[in-house]
Protein backbone atom coordinates (compact mmCIF):
# COMPACT_ATOMS: atom_id res chain seq x y z
CA UNK A 1 0.00 0.00 0.00
CA UNK A 2 1.07 3.48 -0.85
CA UNK A 3 1.12 4.15 2.90
CA UNK A 4 3.42 1.80 3.92
CA UNK A 5 6.90 3.03 3.89
CA UNK A 6 5.74 6.04 5.70
CA UNK A 7 3.94 4.59 8.38
CA UNK A 8 7.14 2.69 8.51
CA UNK A 9 9.43 5.71 9.11
CA UNK A 10 6.67 7.36 11.24
CA UNK A 11 6.19 4.20 13.63
CA UNK A 12 9.37 3.53 13.89
CA UNK A 13 10.38 7.05 15.08
CA UNK A 14 7.76 6.94 17.29
CA UNK A 15 8.95 3.65 18.93
CA UNK A 16 12.53 4.96 19.14
CA UNK A 17 11.25 8.35 21.12
CA UNK A 18 8.62 6.88 23.16
CA UNK A 19 10.38 3.42 24.35
CA UNK A 20 14.35 4.25 24.11
CA UNK A 21 15.88 1.22 24.85
CA UNK A 22 13.24 -1.57 25.03
CA UNK A 23 13.90 -4.41 22.73
CA UNK A 24 10.55 -5.87 20.51
CA UNK A 25 12.85 -8.24 19.04
CA UNK A 26 13.68 -11.64 20.00
CA UNK A 27 16.48 -11.86 18.09
CA UNK A 28 18.54 -8.38 19.79
CA UNK A 29 17.26 -10.46 23.47
CA UNK A 30 18.74 -13.85 22.58
CA UNK A 31 21.91 -11.35 21.45
CA UNK A 32 21.88 -9.96 24.89
CA UNK A 33 21.50 -13.01 26.63
CA UNK A 34 24.26 -14.21 24.66
CA UNK A 35 26.67 -11.23 25.53
CA UNK A 36 25.94 -11.84 29.43
CA UNK A 37 23.96 -9.14 29.44
CA UNK A 38 20.44 -10.25 30.31
CA UNK A 39 19.85 -13.45 31.77
CA UNK A 40 18.88 -16.88 30.57
CA UNK A 41 15.29 -16.67 32.82
CA UNK A 42 14.85 -12.60 32.05
CA UNK A 43 15.70 -13.52 27.68
CA UNK A 44 12.99 -16.37 28.51
CA UNK A 45 10.39 -13.96 29.70
CA UNK A 46 11.35 -11.32 27.53
CA UNK A 47 10.92 -13.70 23.94
CA UNK A 48 7.69 -14.82 25.49
CA UNK A 49 6.59 -11.31 26.19
CA UNK A 50 7.25 -10.42 22.69
CA UNK A 51 5.56 -13.43 21.20
CA UNK A 52 2.54 -12.63 23.61
CA UNK A 53 2.55 -9.32 22.44
CA UNK A 54 2.60 -9.97 18.71
CA UNK A 55 -0.41 -12.53 19.44
CA UNK A 56 -2.29 -9.39 21.00
CA UNK A 57 -1.32 -7.05 18.39
CA UNK A 58 -3.07 -9.67 15.78
CA UNK A 59 -6.00 -9.97 18.15
CA UNK A 60 -6.35 -6.64 18.29
CA UNK A 61 -6.28 -5.66 14.09
CA UNK A 62 -8.99 -8.22 13.86
CA UNK A 63 -11.21 -6.32 15.98
CA UNK A 64 -10.28 -3.43 14.44
CA UNK A 65 -11.31 -5.19 10.65
CA UNK A 66 -14.67 -6.62 12.38
CA UNK A 67 -15.18 -3.06 13.25
CA UNK A 68 -15.08 -1.76 9.22
CA UNK A 69 -12.40 0.07 10.23
CA UNK A 70 -10.49 -1.20 7.18
CA UNK A 71 -11.39 -3.22 4.11
CA UNK A 72 -12.86 -6.13 4.64
CA UNK A 73 -9.84 -7.83 2.10
CA UNK A 74 -6.94 -6.75 4.17
CA UNK A 75 -8.19 -8.80 7.01
CA UNK A 76 -9.02 -11.80 4.79
CA UNK A 77 -5.51 -12.14 4.75
CA UNK A 78 -5.32 -13.44 8.64
CA UNK A 79 -7.54 -16.33 7.86
CA UNK A 80 -5.11 -18.31 6.10
CA UNK A 81 -1.50 -17.76 5.09
CA UNK A 82 -0.85 -15.06 2.52
CA UNK A 83 2.45 -16.61 1.41
CA UNK A 84 5.25 -13.23 1.87
CA UNK A 85 7.66 -15.14 0.56
CA UNK A 86 7.74 -14.29 -3.20
CA UNK A 87 10.95 -15.78 -4.04
CA UNK A 88 12.89 -19.15 -3.13
CA UNK A 89 13.54 -19.86 0.08
CA UNK A 90 17.09 -19.92 -0.15
CA UNK A 91 17.27 -16.21 -1.73
CA UNK A 92 14.67 -15.20 1.11
CA UNK A 93 16.61 -17.01 3.96
CA UNK A 94 20.12 -14.84 2.89
CA UNK A 95 17.97 -11.70 2.13
CA UNK A 96 16.60 -11.59 5.67
CA UNK A 97 20.03 -12.59 6.56
CA UNK A 98 21.53 -9.95 5.42
CA UNK A 99 18.95 -7.51 6.10
CA UNK A 100 19.66 -8.30 10.04
CA UNK A 101 23.29 -7.92 9.77
CA UNK A 102 22.91 -4.46 7.90
CA UNK A 103 20.85 -3.26 10.21
CA UNK A 104 22.96 -4.88 13.02
CA UNK A 105 26.24 -3.37 11.98
CA UNK A 106 24.68 -0.16 11.08
CA UNK A 107 23.32 0.14 15.29
CA UNK A 108 27.04 -0.63 16.28
CA UNK A 109 28.04 2.55 14.36
CA UNK A 110 24.99 5.45 15.90
CA UNK A 111 26.13 5.50 19.46
CA UNK A 112 28.21 8.95 18.49
CA UNK A 113 25.13 10.53 16.78
CA UNK A 114 23.17 12.48 18.61
CA UNK A 115 19.66 11.03 19.92
CA UNK A 116 17.70 13.25 18.27
CA UNK A 117 19.10 12.39 14.84
CA UNK A 118 19.74 8.45 15.89
CA UNK A 119 16.26 7.73 15.69
CA UNK A 120 15.56 9.03 12.65
CA UNK A 121 18.52 7.35 11.08
CA UNK A 122 17.25 3.93 12.51
CA UNK A 123 13.74 4.78 10.97
CA UNK A 124 15.71 5.62 7.61
CA UNK A 125 17.69 2.67 7.64
CA UNK A 126 14.42 -0.24 8.56
CA UNK A 127 12.80 2.12 5.95
CA UNK A 128 15.02 1.79 3.23
CA UNK A 129 15.28 -2.55 4.32
CA UNK A 130 11.68 -2.61 4.07
CA UNK A 131 11.77 -0.97 0.81
CA UNK A 132 14.22 -2.57 -0.82
CA UNK A 133 13.10 -6.55 0.33
CA UNK A 134 9.51 -5.83 0.99
CA UNK A 135 8.50 -7.06 -2.30
CA UNK A 136 10.21 -10.66 -1.43
CA UNK A 137 9.74 -11.12 1.85
CA UNK A 138 7.91 -8.53 3.73
CA UNK A 139 11.69 -7.36 4.87
CA UNK A 140 10.40 -8.43 8.39
CA UNK A 141 13.83 -9.33 9.78
CA UNK A 142 12.03 -9.95 13.49
CA UNK A 143 10.28 -13.13 14.36
CA UNK A 144 7.64 -11.65 16.47
CA UNK A 145 6.84 -9.40 14.07
CA UNK A 146 6.51 -12.56 11.14
CA UNK A 147 4.45 -14.53 13.79
CA UNK A 148 2.50 -11.73 14.15
CA UNK A 149 1.93 -10.97 10.52
CA UNK A 150 1.84 -14.53 9.20
CA UNK A 151 0.42 -17.14 11.43
CA UNK A 152 -0.81 -19.39 9.52
CA UNK A 153 2.31 -19.79 7.30
CA UNK A 154 3.71 -20.64 10.33
CA UNK A 155 1.49 -23.75 10.54
CA UNK A 156 1.42 -24.49 6.96
CA UNK A 157 5.24 -24.24 6.19
CA UNK A 158 7.10 -24.17 9.71
CA UNK A 159 10.14 -25.54 8.79
CA UNK A 160 10.46 -22.70 5.96
CA UNK A 161 9.27 -19.95 7.61
CA UNK A 162 11.25 -20.65 10.73
CA UNK A 163 14.53 -20.75 8.39
CA UNK A 164 13.78 -17.75 6.49
CA UNK A 165 12.20 -15.58 10.01
CA UNK A 166 13.20 -16.91 12.80
CA UNK A 167 16.91 -18.39 12.08
CA UNK A 168 18.40 -15.57 9.11
CA UNK A 169 17.89 -13.15 11.34
CA UNK A 170 19.03 -14.59 14.36
CA UNK A 171 22.50 -15.52 12.65
CA UNK A 172 22.52 -11.96 11.11
CA UNK A 173 22.43 -10.72 14.57
CA UNK A 174 25.09 -12.74 15.67
CA UNK A 175 27.47 -12.50 12.64
CA UNK A 176 28.30 -9.02 14.35
CA UNK A 177 29.86 -10.59 17.01
CA UNK A 178 32.55 -12.05 14.78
Amino acid sequence: PPAALPLTYGLTVLHGVTLAGSAGNPCGTLQQAWAGAVRPRAAALRIGAQFAAAALARGFMQLVWSLGAAEAHVGARWQRCGHPLQTTEAQAFFIELLFSAVFQLAVLRVDSIPPNFRVHFIALLITMLVYSGGNLTGAIFNPALAFSLHPYCFYENFLSYSLVYWLAPSLGKFLKLF
